[in-house]
């Protein structure tokens, strides 16, 4: 490990640095421009230029042909100052500093296709029309890129392998106000995990954008490389990136848990998670929208193996997590839907964005209640897997791009320009991967995320 500069215990955040104005694009890859922290007063009330064409920019580089945006057109990055991130650096590394922003146009206006902004719609919608709010956190996985062999997955050892990284991090997302619960290894060589707490509305997925620039920002300072790639080896375990959303009222009371029924899931619940299974496959092409993502989301593989909704069973795509009752624990703060199909290429107010639409949709349309499987999916014989829903999940990019264009209820979320944009994107990564094999793409994508 190289040597380490930049603690976040070490030094206030300076002052005189530079400070980024960033944005979360199509293919989740941040990108933005710095100002000298002393003109940030200004810039918080204007923002800085931005160009269309920068949407149609590909995590792999070039921007994507057809580019439905052209070459004309002016923008600004707003900031958000509510999200403003400081992690100090020292005399050698400065400080990280960065603010979230809505892309807007010249007036101040929202751009439409403003990925902070198409959730912002989403969950005002919702609260509109059945006054429920959403409290979300994304819970990510990485690995470390590191070629010393690795330690048994979940161990002590490994944790202790990984400082004084893992305490770092923990330091300078506490510091970032991302508010970290726990670091811990897990399964794949030199994976981790960092779940932080759940937030109101966009700042769940706010804070899904400052875990990932902080983790890496860590480990760039240590002599190493962070990776949330979907997939590093199609032999191992991948990173997913967990999505857990509970509803709640105007009072705070959750819309979700009902004591006694299945699962303790209201029949509100219960048709929210109808609609984000109805429209999974499409989803697919917003959650795990990476060419190796569906290498990831396979039967036994510690990611999602079926579309369907499960308690205590990590095959499903969509899980009630367990009630713990121990110390007189509170079922009803506890429950929450628990999304698994989402990786780090996804945008995550996009795909949140999705998932509460998708859900929404199920309660409007009264869906029916989801049978709970308790079971391997792979084990069921057609007969159950009908009775349960079980459906496979799109086996590739293609697909899924299939998918979302076959499903008019989530293509019409997007207005034309975004969705022409977003597809415009992900086809450009179809064609560039057209000829690698599985270890050469993995290798790629471990690169970009």
């Amino acid at each position: 490990m190289g040597q380490r500069h930049g603690d976040p215990r070490d030094a206030e955040v300076s002052a005189t640095g530079l400070v980024a104005l960033v944005c979360c694009d199509l293919g989740a890859i941040v990108r933005g421009r710095s100002v000298p922290a002393s003109e940030l007063g200004e810039r918080l009330a204007d923002g800085v230029s931005w160009v269309p064409a920068n949407h149609a920019l590909t995590p792999l580089g070039p921007v994507a042909d057809p580019n439905p945006f052209g070459s004309t057109g002016d923008l600004r990055l707003l900031p958000d100052p509510a999200t403003r991130v400081s992690v100090g650096g020292d005399d050698i590394v400065p400080a990280l500093e960065f603010l979230l922003c809505d892309i807007v146009e010249t007036d101040g206006l929202a751009w439409e296709c403003c990925p902070r902004t198409f959730l912002r719609d989403a969950l005002a919608e919702l609260e509109a029309e059945l006054d429920v709010r959403v409290m979300a956190s994304f819970e990510q996985e990485f690995q470390l890129m590191r070629e010393a062999p690795a330690a048994l997955p979940f161990s002590l050892e490994a944790q202790r392998r990984a400082e004084p990284f893992a305490t770092d991090v923990m330091r300078a997302l506490e510091q970032a106000g991302a508010e970290p619960e726990r670091f811990f290894p897990e399964y794949a060589p030199h994976q981790f995990e960092v779940p932080v707490e759940v937030a109101e509305g966009i700042a769940g997925a706010d804070r899904c954008v400052v875990v990932r620039e902080v983790v890496r920002e860590i480990a760039r300072r240590e002599g190493m490389r962070a990776s949330f790639a979907p997939l590093l080896d199609p032999e191992q375990a991948g990173n997913g990136v967990h999505i857990h959303l509970n509803l709640i009222d105007a009072a705070g009371a959750s819309m979700l848990y009902e004591a006694g029924r299945p699962g303790a899931l209201s029949e509100f619940g219960e048709r929210f998670a109808a609609g984000i299974l109805e429209h999974a496959r499409a989803l697919s092409a917003l959650t795990a929208p990476s060419p190796v993502s569906a290498l990831r989301l396979r039967p036994h593989s510690w990611s999602a193996g079926a579309m369907c909704l499960g308690q205590r069973n990590r095959e499903s795509l969509l899980r009630i997590p367990p009630l713990v009752s121990i110390d007189g624990g509170d079922p009803a703060g506890q429950l929450h839907l628990e999304y698994r199909g989402a990786d780090g290429a996804a945008n995550p107010y996009i795909a949140l964005a999705a998932i509460v639409r998708a859900g929404l949709d199920g309660v409007r349309s009264e869906m029916p209640a989801p049978p709970i499987l308790e079971h391997d999916p792979s084990q069921l014989d057609a007969a159950d897997a009908e009775r349960y829903g079980v459906g496979a999940l799109p086996a590739s990019l293609e697909e899924a791009l299939q998918a979302f264009a076959e499903d008019e209820v989530v293509r019409g979320w997007m207005g034309p320009l975004l969705y022409d944009a977003y597809v415009s994107v992900k086809r450009a990564e179809l064609a560039a991967a057209a000829n690698l094999d599985a270890g050469e793409l993995c290798r790629r994508y471990a690169a970009i995320y």
